[in-house]
């Protein structure tokens, strides 16, 4: 890679950390419901009855925004990785395109679904301390008084679990975690940018898709990927988020990630693989409209090229 290759990769990054750090702190409050609602001892019966419970009992702070600092910094692991590195190999395939004299944009859809599995599963084992302090913090408060953890932060969160558990213990569920993001990011970026180079000519968004600033497109396009996405990740979502919540001396332990898959089809029915759906799919949605959206706007002011 030359000088000029990593330092385009490191900006792009730093500028998906950015966009996905505003997206966050929009989206965390269902990424607590969505939590919460999938690991053990949930009582909810949906996701509002989710939001007005934590409300009631811890209120927003401790609450809804329980562990927003980790989500922050999952934003500059993962969110970096996945979204950056993505914009990287989809320039880097459209400038070698314009190279051979062809349409810049003759990229297959399963080429951009590669590109979004490649980047995600990097970011994703890049960020996984990140994400299982994310899912402790935003479970700590639904346990018994007596086995909570009580994290101070996301830098207590990552070294109590290092210290206590072992630093092995930073990476548990992170097979979930890679598939999960392998798949959620081959779909979310992958088709977010197939749909949107299609709709783009259609006229139904304006000149070259560019009404309201691109907007109405960016938003049509990951609702669609976002539904997608989800839909495939989302057993492993509830696995990875089974798996992480737990401690060695919690009471629901998984020797892989296998048995927790069985575990959880054996004990509550295989549709409980789909629990947390609707709250994960409305902050998976507006995540990707927003941080995808700013990410675009940002690279366009940064670079004078858009990302996807």
């Amino acid at each position: 890679m030359t000088a000029a290759a990593g330092a385009l990769l490191i900006k792009q990054m730093v500028i998906a950390a950015f966009g996905g750090m505003g997206a966050a702190t929009v989206c965390h409050p269902l990424d607590v419901i969505r939590v919460q609602m999938q690991t053990e001892g949930n009582t909810y019966s949906s996701a509002l009855d989710a939001a007005k419970g934590i409300y009631e009992k811890n209120g927003i702070k401790d609450g809804l925004y329980a562990g927003v600092s980790a989500a922050y910094l999952r934003q500059w692991l993962y969110g970096s990785c996945r979204i950056g590195i993505y914009a990287y190999l989809l320039e880097n395939a459209q400038n070698a395109n314009v190279q051979a004299g062809l349409d810049k944009n003759a990229i297959s859809l399963p080429s951009k679904m590669l590109m979004g599995l490649t980047s995600g599963g990097i970011g994703s084992f890049v960020g996984t301390p990140s994400e299982l302090a994310l899912v402790r913090m935003s479970n700590d408060k639904k346990l018994p008084v007596e086995q909570r953890r009580n994290y101070k932060g996301v830098g207590n969160c990552i070294s109590r679990i290092a210290k206590e558990e072992g630093f092995p213990a930073l990476f548990t569920g992170a097979p979930a975690t890679v598939l999960r993001a392998c798949l959620l990011s081959a779909c979310a970026m992958g088709i977010t940018s197939e749909i949107k180079m299609r709709l783009s000519g259609s006229g139904l968004f304006g000149d070259d898709g560019k009404l309201w600033g691109g907007v109405p497109l960016l938003f049509v396009a990951t609702l669609v990927s976002s539904f997608a996405a989800n839909t495939v990740a989302n057993p492993f979502d509830v696995v990875k988020s089974r798996m992480q919540s737990s401690s060695k001396d919690g009471s629901a332990q998984y020797s892989s990630m296998l048995d927790c898959f069985l575990q959880t089809i054996e004990n509550d029915g295989v549709l409980k693989l789909w629990s947390g759906f609707f709250p994960a799919f409305l902050k998976l949605a507006p995540y990707t409209v927003i941080s995808l959206t700013l990410v675009d706007k940002l690279t366009k002011v940064v670079t004078g090229k858009e990302a996807l």
